[in-house]
């Protein structure tokens, strides 16, 4: 065994240096040519085609797996990126399980549906491999529009709303464009630095300056975009984190998995990321999974998810279930965490009490089970920080704590829309995201050319 591997505490270089590249390859390496033609054979064509019913972006998914099928890639990365800008990341991270391959007449009558998500990436990559752009930009319109966020949602307005011709200024607080493309979603699903190909893919429309390290309420405030630009849209994500509620949650050693997994993404060596030896991650959706693999992909010996409900209210779908079962991940159910258990100031432990539903209401039981742990991940979903748009002349209203839309992303206040996982009803997908800024660019581009 290597000098240091499965030591106690938080470490790094816990696996042979050539594992790291090996654990954190493509999930799903890319078709070639022959195997997208033969899945694409696959696909019946459907007329009522339930599988762009499930698609929040609506895309022509028959149409465009025919052209795949008649040899005309290019052809039908257009119509994906008619439709979704962002479709190559799409195809990388969207849960298709649960959307367009759960529906798949394939699906229904064998149990084994079209894989329209691998097939999208084909498409998508052939484009983006020969720069292929579909849409030129008009001639400028002389209007503004500040994009407050450079994730999906954001940079999906912002390519739409250039298409039209408007000027567009992008404020983003980190110093990376992308949202949770970039910096939230697990390093092997994304790999070869694609969140940044796929940024400067679309903004190469022109008429799009992104500008990082810009964060709103610090260096700029909402009545500034109202009073300086034509239109705005807030498409900054989700800020704050839901807290564990459990005595000590404090303790060096508990980590908030969304950071944990940014840190990740952005890290130059893996074998210096620090990781426990028994990790514990509290959660039930993509995130918790996402942290969990990726914590056993790092060397860490033992990985436990606790969630609170059982495995059929999970957020996560089957599919990362399983993964993270393959990964030799454990996953337990009815589980919340009571206290955290500390040694000298370091998470050593954590106790939680099993839950039971009692009518439609959980409760705890009051029988506590302890884990040892020298890592607790908090996957337990994020919250929206309305702070940042104090300080503005206008207030804008919310609703459930965030951000109040009409059916065309509007916002109380005139001359803002807003969209993504900011907006009540956002769903944490990166798929529903870019629908809502596109629809968002289009209301925004006909408000801003009616007579």
């Amino acid at each position: 065994m290597p000098e240091g591997q499965f030591k106690e505490g938080i470490v790094g270089g816990r696996l042979q240096a050539e594992q790291y590249a090996d654990n954190f390859s493509d999930l799903h390496p890319p078709l070639d040519q022959h195997e997208a033609l033969v899945e694409s054979d696959r696909c019946y064509f459907c007329y009522d085609a339930p599988c762009m019913n499930a698609c929040p972006t609506s895309i022509d998914i028959p149409l465009f797996i025919r052209q795949i099928s008649t040899g005309n890639p290019i052809g039908s990365a257009k119509t994906i990126f008619d439709q979704n800008i962002l479709g190559g990341m799409c195809a990388r991270v969207c849960p298709t399980e649960t959307l367009c391959e759960e529906v798949c007449v394939r699906e229904v009558a064998e149990g084994k549906p079209v894989q329209i998500g691998r097939l999208q990436r084909y498409a998508t990559d052939v484009a983006m491999a020969e720069n292929k752009q579909f849409y030129q930009r008009p001639e400028p319109t002389g209007k503004t529009v500040a994009v407050v966020g450079a994730g999906p949602a954001g940079l999906a307005a912002a390519h739409r709303l250039a298409r039209h011709g408007h000027d567009v200024t992008i404020l983003e607080a980190r110093p990376k464009a992308g949202g949770l493309n970039e910096y939230g979603i697990a390093a092997y699903k994304s790999v070869d630095n694609f969140a940044q190909a796929e940024v400067d893919y679309v903004t190469a429309i022109g008429g799009i300056d992104i500008q990082n390290g810009k964060a709103l309420g610090r260096d700029y405030q909402l009545s500034d975009l109202i009073r300086n630009y034509d239109a705005v849209f807030l498409g900054m994500g989700l800020g704050g984190v839901n807290a564990l509620r459990a005595d000590g949650e404090d303790a060096a050693g508990v980590t908030n998995a969304v950071e944990f997994i940014a840190e990740l993404r952005q890290a130059g060596d893996l074998a210096a990321l620090p990781v426990g030896r028994r990790v514990v991650v509290i959660g039930g959706g993509m995130t918790a999974i996402d942290a969990a693999v990726q914590s056993k992909l790092l060397g860490a010996e033992e990985v436990t998810i606790c969630y609170r409900r059982g495995q059929e209210h999970m957020n996560a779908s089957g599919f990362e279930q399983d993964l993270a079962a393959a990964n030799g991940v454990t996953i337990r159910h009815w589980l919340q965490p009571k206290r955290v258990i500390t040694d000298a100031g370091q998470v050593s432990g954590i106790e939680l009490e099993y839950t039971a539903l009692k009518g439609d209401k959980l409760a705890g039981t009051g029988e506590t089970l302890t884990l040892v742990a020298d890592q607790v991940f908090k996957a337990i979903g994020q919250s929206f920080v309305p702070a940042a748009l104090n300080g503005s002349e206008a207030s804008i209203e919310l609703e459930a704590g965030r951000i109040k839309v009409d059916g065309e992303g509007r916002t109380s206040l005139a001359k803002v829309w807003a969209g993504g996982d900011c907006i009540f009803g956002g769903d944490d997908l990166t798929v529903s995201a870019v629908a809502q800024g596109r629809d968002a660019a289009e209301s925004i581009h006909r408000s801003l050319t009616q007579g």
